[in-house]
């Protein structure tokens, strides 16, 4: 059985040159992948991708996700086969179907999220494989059959999923999975949702990886860490499948009411409505609690681990913390 996997997920909080130095810092530290953010509206991880590809020689890289509703899945498969090139075969295309909360502030419509990460998945593939997405059953029927990329370069597609229909196209389709893990123990049920999506299609789970995106704030100090995982909660309390919450024993309403609150009252106040139960779905705590919780996920067979905002207060020296005293523990546990 191949060893574990770790990469860190640093999202888009600081600038494209601190990002730039945090891949450094991750690959320095033994990461096998880092992650950029890229939400609608909010900072551009697209921007950041090129600068990681330039900064490092053989860490992974990916984008954490990008949408085919903002973006054209043509203009993806151009931006993917580009970094492809650049980095040395080296960039994984994190792709999701995005979030209509953030979509209706710019008044954008789409299909429904399964339709739309399809078609993206499909056409995006056939394009970089130097293919035309025409008549490919689940792709929208307005490509013509010369619409193909000049400079084509194949790249892994990995699917940002959490709703059981998601989950099921992913392993259906796609080479990985970036499922967001909330709260930890649901990778289990991730699991079996994909691998039921991957039977179906004649697929082996051998050909997926599947990262658990687990939501991780270090601190020393507890209570800061708390306060962290909180924010990141109340920032993306109504873009989380109500499935999933309800499914693993949380209260939809709970996390629908700090969005409400969010909405017509702000941030600050919508994190002060996080209850204590909500804040189990990250891990939230010391480096010590932190392998604690990730050593209990390599113990299920879990085989891909990846850290993720808020993370801490310093994104620098949390980095290094984690690098330094969370990975080396956890890889020895491996035998």
């Amino acid at each position: 059985m191949t060893a574990p996997l770790f990469s860190i997920r640093m999202g888009m909080a600081g600038s494209v040159r601190g990002l730039a130095d945090s891949a450094r810092a991750a690959e320095a530290a033994g990461f096998d992948q880092i992650w950029t953010g890229n939400d609608f509206l909010g900072e551009s991880g697209l921007v950041a991708l090129p600068a990681i590809a330039l900064a490092t020689s053989t860490i992974r890289f990916g984008s954490g996700v990008i949408d085919p509703v903002s973006i054209h899945p043509g203009q993806i498969a151009m931006f993917a086969s580009a970094l492809q090139e650049l980095s040395g075969g080296r960039f994984i295309l994190g792709l999701g179907s995005g979030s209509d909360a953030f979509f209706r502030l710019a008044g954008l419509a789409a299909p429904t999220p399964v339709p739309r990460t399809r078609n993206a998945i499909l056409a995006i593939r056939a394009l970089t494989q130097g293919r035309s997405p025409r008549g490919l059953k689940g792709v929208t029927a307005e490509w013509a059959e010369n619409a193909r990329l000049r400079l084509h370069r194949p790249v892994p597609i990995y699917v940002g999923a959490m709703g059981p229909r998601m989950l099921d196209l992913t392993g259906r389709l796609a080479d990985g999975a970036l499922p967001l893990c909330l709260p930890p123990r649901h990778v289990l049920r991730v699991r079996d949702q994909i691998a039921a999506g991957a039977a179906a299609a004649g697929r082996s789970m051998d050909d997926l990886d599947i990262a658990a995106c687990l939501w991780t704030a270090v601190d020393d100090d507890r209570a800061v860490a708390r306060a962290l995982l909180a924010r990141q909660i109340a920032r993306y309390a109504g873009s989380l499948s109500m499935d999933a919450l309800a499914a693993n024993g949380f209260d939809p309403e709970e996390f629908t009411r700090t969005q409400r609150i969010l909405d017509s009252e702000g941030e600050a106040a919508a994190t002060a409505s996080v209850t204590p139960r909500m804040l189990d779905l990250g891990i939230a705590g010391s480096a010590a609690d932190v392998i604690t919780g990730a050593s209990e996920l390599l113990a299920m067979g879990v085989r891909h681990i990846s850290f993720g905002p808020p993370l801490g207060s310093d994104r620098a020296a949390t980095l290094r913390l984690i690098g330094t005293q969370v990975l080396p523990e956890l890889r020895r546990m491996w035998p």
